[in-house]
């Protein structure tokens, strides 16, 4: 959804807007000035017998904050990658958009599918990609990793284009790209981290090195799409890796046409059809005007 070749900055601190208020404050008198501070003194002196000095002191001070004040809450988690053997497969929640609930907080830890495969694709030098999952979660990181494969090897995938090629290989191997599935807040903060985004617990995002799939979006689909789960697992790992390869963000070419992957279709379809893949059945690219 959010591409790192599309990073947006962040809105001014709270420092920052004291500094403009500062600036533009009037001169006042001696004789005015005195009663004012006594006036604040007074207040102080109240707030620290109702011991509320602390935010007192903050507001006075014209709210300072480390953080931009558009930065998503949750960017201190702490996300770290344990390379370990899957455990047990358990049943993925690919059959309903609905029957599975999503935490909306995990480990910050994720656990490497052991999995591997063929390269798929005609291109001389294959994307090879690592699949990882936030550990606690009840989704088989073999078992994603494998429907993240089938939908790279789709035919009207981004394997129709000769020079892509793809390769899932395993935690021990050298890789090109992360894709990992994540609780709304790691990915927020995986998000923020990469491409300085608040992606609102809502969205997916390509950060430099990675893919991150925002578990809610992975297990509960997107309101403006109405096909089947896995297809819409597809329009997402289509999306972002389309901005891994270089594609930027297109809008629908007209109504009652696909929509292009990479269109921001859980944004609105603006007249066109929910769609998956990059190519139509003819084998034809479906894209539209620029963003």
């Amino acid at each position: 959804m959010h591409s790192a070749r599309q990073r947006q900055s962040a809105p001014p601190t709270g420092g920052t807007a004291a500094g403009h208020r500062a600036g533009h404050r009037r001169r006042s008198s001696r004789r005015r000035g005195r009663p004012r501070r006594r006036g604040r003194n007074l207040l102080i002196g109240l707030l620290v017998a109702a011991g509320l000095l602390g935010p007192a002191a903050y507001f006075l001070g014209g709210g300072r904050s480390d953080a931009p004040s558009g930065a998503p809450q949750p960017r201190s988690t702490h996300v770290t990658s344990t390379p370990t053997p899957t455990p047990t497969p358990t049943p993925s929640p690919s059959a309903s958009r609905t029957e599975s609930d999503v935490p909306p907080t995990g480990s910050g830890t994720f656990v490497t599918a052991q999995a591997g495969g063929e390269a798929v694709g005609s291109g001389s030098r294959p994307v090879r990609y690592v699949v990882q999952v936030e550990t606690g979660l009840d989704i088989s990181p073999s078992q994603a990793a494998n429907e993240i494969a089938d939908i790279l090897a789709a035919p009207r995938g981004w394997t129709h284009d000769p020079d892509n090629a793809f390769q899932l290989v395993s935690a021990e191997s050298s890789h090109d790209i992360t894709i990992r599935i994540a609780t709304p807040a790691t990915a927020d903060a995986l998000c923020w981290a990469g491409i300085q985004q608040d992606t609102g617990g809502e969205y997916n995002c390509e950060v430099p090195g990675g893919v991150v799939v925002n578990l809610k979006r992975w297990v509960k689909g997107s309101p403006t799409f109405d096909g089947p789960i896995h297809d819409y697992r597809a329009l997402i790992i289509n999306h972002e890796m389309g901005h891994f390869l270089g594609h930027s963000h297109v809008t629908c070419g007209g109504a009652g046409q696909l929509a292009p992957v990479m269109m921001q279709q859980i944004k609105g379809l603006h007249g066109c059809v929910a769609n998956a893949w990059p190519y139509d059945e003819k084998g034809d690219l479906v894209t539209g005007p620029p963003v």
